[in-house]
């Protein structure tokens, strides 16, 4: 099982409209390309005061050959997406991990 991590710092005045569209839009259609199994938000809580929120989003897919078509086929639309409607606004990263136990 791997866990694909997408890592983004939003900015406040942001922040409402973007976890409303997360929950209700992007999360949902990364959802139903078929590639992962379930997925999870989660806010950061050990920030430093004043700062902008940090949220992680982790998708759960069972093979390489999945995430590789995730990543090839659906994240650049949907990314795309995503930029253009919080552009300057937020920076995010992202990782994969492979679950062991």
């Amino acid at each position: 099982m791997l866990i694909y991590n997408v890592t983004i710092k939003i900015q406040r005045e942001a922040e409402a409209d973007w976890l409303q569209w997360m929950k209700s839009k992007h999360i949902p259609e990364v959802m139903n390309t078929g590639q992962f199994v379930s997925s999870q938000i989660s806010r950061l809580l050990d920030q430093p005061e004043g700062d902008d929120p940090t949220y992680v989003i982790q998708y759960r897919c069972e093979s390489h050959e999945m995430l590789n078509t995730y990543l090839q086929k659906f994240s650049p639309a949907l990314r795309e997406e995503h930029n253009e409607r919080y552009k300057n606004r937020f920076v995010a990263f992202r990782t994969v991990m492979e679950v062991i136990e």
